[in-house]
C-alpha cells in the first residue's frame, strides 16, 4: 500500500537578488494513512518549506512528492492546511467564514451545511455562527479555523505551528480536541512545532530536522501507551520525560553542529 504522503529524494533551492540558498537537501519522508507526524527542528531548517511542499504552494527544485500515489503539482482538494493565524474574514460571520472552502469549489449542500453544522457542534462552537471572529476568543477562533480546513473534508492535514499563539490552557484543551476529532475522521496529519511536549504528546513519530541545509537527522517513533493517550494525559506517561529529554538533547546537538559550521 502506498503512503498518504510520500517524499522523494526532494531538494529545494530558494533564489534571491543575492544569491541562492539551499533550503532542504534530499529529504525522504513516508507518512501512512491516518498517521500523525511531527516535524520538529531548529528555526531555519526548512520545516515550512517542507509543508509548502506537500500542499503543492511550492514546487520542490528536484525531486517529488506524491499524495496517495499521485504526482503532486499544485494545490490538492484533498489537502488542508491549517496555520498559525487562523486568517478568518473579519466582515463574514463565522457560518460564512467556515463555509468559505465549500462556497469556492461549489460544494455547498444540504448534506455539506449538516456536516459543518456537526464539526461546529463537536468543537463547541453552536450558537456562534452569527457572530464575526472579532467576538470570539483566540482559541474559539483557532477552533473556527479547524472547521473551515475540515469542511471540504480532505484527507491530509498539514499544520504549522496551529496553537503557538494560544495561551497555555487553551493550547493543552486545542490539542486534545484536535487529535480527537482527527482520529474519530481517520486524518493523516503532518505538524510542524517548535514545541517538543506537543510533538511527543500528538505524534506516532517525530521526525528531527536538521539545518544549513535542512535534513533529517532522526526519526522517534512514540510508544503505545503515549500515542494511544490524548495530549494532557500522554504528558503523564511514565516514558514521557525521557523521550523528551532524548529530543532535546538531539536539538542541542543540532546547534552545537551549526556553531562548529560556523
Amino acid at each position: 500500500m502506498s503512503g498518504a504522503v510520500e517524499v522523494h529524494s526532494m531538494s529545494h533551492v530558494y533564489v534571491t537578488d543575492r544569491g541562492a540558498s539551499l533550503a532542504v537537501e534530499d529529504i525522504e519522508l513516508r507518512v501512512r494513512p491516518g498517521e500523525f507526524v511531527s516535524l520538529v527542528g531548529p528555526s531555519g531548517c526548512g520545516k515550512t518549506t517542507i509543508l509548502s511542499i506537500i500542499a503543492g504552494l511550492i514546487q520542490p527544485t528536484s525531486g517529488e512528492v506524491r499524495i496517495h500515489g499521485e504526482l503532486v503539482s499544485g494545490p490538492a482538494a484533498q489537502v488542508g492546511y491549517m496555520l498559525q493565524q487562523d486568517y478568518l474574514f473579519p466582515w463574514k460571520t463565522i457560518w460564512h467564514n467556515v463555509m468559505t472552502g465549500l462556497a469556492i469549489t461549489k460544494q455547498v449542500t444540504t448534506e455539506s451545511e449538516a456536516y459543518v453544522k456537526s464539526l461546529l457542534g463537536q468543537m463547541g462552537l453552536s450558537g456562534s455562527e452569527s457572530k464575526y471572529p472579532a467576538q470570539l476568543s483566540g482559541g474559539m477562533r483557532q477552533r473556527a479555523a479547524l472547521v473551515r480546513t475540515l469542511a471540504t473534508k480532505p484527507d491530509i492535514l498539514l499544520l504549522d505551528e496551529p496553537f503557538s499563539a494560544l495561551d497555555y490552557q487553551t493550547k493543552l484543551t486545542l490539542e486534545d480536541l484536535v487529535l480527537d476529532t482527527l482520529r474519530s475522521q481517520q486524518k493523516t496529519a503532518i505538524l510542524v512545532t517548535h514545541d517538543l511536549s506537543e510533538a511527543i504528546a500528538m505524534s506516532d513519530r517525530v521526525i528531527v530536522l536538521g539545518r544549513n541545509p535542512g535534513h533529517i537527522r532522526r526519526e522517534l517513533s512514540i510508544p503505545e501507551p503515549i500515542k494511544q493517550a490524548l495530549p494532557f494525559q500522554a504528558r503523564e506517561e511514565p516514558d514521557f520525560h525521557g523521550l523528551f529529554r532524548e529530543l532535546w538533547q538531539e536539538l542541542k546537538e543540532t546547534e552545537g553542529e551549526d556553531a562548529l559550521e560556523a
